[in-house]
């Protein structure tokens, strides 16, 4: 089986040996080999070294722990609203999902939004549009049946 996969590549023979041994994208040395060997090739970036930008920050680390934190909380969060439906829930989902919701789309800013100017005006509407969900769903809590309550009446449509 390898033999023929060796075949239709091309390396099949003499010559196409050697290039599947020595070829470089073929070919991985080992590390310690590497510094040995071609000290005078400089070093590829890993992908564990931190990015440009953040400079080796401690904030960045913190910020991404913040986010895997708050989806991990979402997931028990919402077989317990639907448990211990209450108020305390309904504030909690309605601050979790508003802070869930802010920092996917402000990634998302930050993949798609280039330019000064633009990532400006698209962080303030950002900060807006997370202001005005998290002040709509406080508002729907006490002025209405609350998160919990109203899935709970969605479901049983």
């Amino acid at each position: 089986m390898a033999a023929s996969v060796l075949l239709r590549a091309g390396l099949g023979g003499p010559r196409g040996a050697q290039m599947a041994l020595l070829g470089r994208t073929l070919l991985r040395r080992p590390a310690a080999l590497v510094t040995v060997v071609d000290r005078s090739v400089p070093a590829r970036p890993s992908h564990s070294s931190a990015p440009q930008g953040h400079g080796g920050s401690k904030a960045a680390s913190l910020h991404w722990t913040g986010e895997r934190a708050v989806s991990v909380l979402l997931l028990g969060l919402l077989p317990a609203a639907y448990l211990y439906p209450g108020p305390a829930m309904d504030y909690s989902l309605a601050a979790a999902l508003t802070l869930h919701g802010h920092w996917g789309l402000g990634q998302v800013i930050t993949d798609y939004v280039q330019g000064g100017t633009p990532i400006k005006l698209a962080n303030t509407g950002l900060y807006i549009l997370s202001a005005v969900t998290f002040a709509g769903l406080c508002y729907f809590n006490y002025n209405d049946v609350g998160i919990c309550k109203a899935v709970a009446m969605l479901w049983s449509l």
